[in-house]
C-alpha cells in the first residue's frame, strides 16, 4: 500500500471556523486513515497573504478542497478518491 493521503488545514489561532474544521478533520483522520497537518498561517507572511480572507483552507494531497467549512460526506469521498489514485499509481 502506498503512503497515506495528506490533508492540510491552513488556519490561525482564535479562529472559530478553524476550530470547527479541526473538530471534523481530527476524528475523520483516525477513521479514514489520512495524515492531518495543521499550518498556522500567522507564522508565514506569504501564507497569511494567500489565505487570511478564506481560512480555514483545507487541501487534500495539495488540491484545495474546502474554504470556511468542511463537509464531512464530501471529505470522505475526496479522501477515498485521493487514496485510490495513490494506490493505482503505485501498481
Amino acid at each position: 500500500m502506498s503512503d497515506r493521503v495528506e490533508v492540510v488545514v491552513y488556519g490561525a489561532p482564535d479562529c472559530k471556523l478553524c476550530d470547527d474544521a479541526k473538530a471534523i478533520l481530527e476524528p475523520a483522520a483516525v477513521r479514514l486513515g489520512f495524515r492531518l497537518r495543521a499550518v498556522d498561517i500567522t507564522s508565514d507572511p506569504d501564507l497569511e497573504t494567500r489565505h487570511r480572507t478564506s481560512i480555514p483552507v483545507v487541501e487534500i494531497d495539495g488540491v484545495q478542497a474546502f474554504t470556511y467549512h468542511v463537509l464531512p460526506s464530501r471529505l470522505e469521498r475526496l479522501v477515498e478518491a485521493a487514496q485510490a489514485q495513490r494506490d493505482s499509481g503505485s501498481s
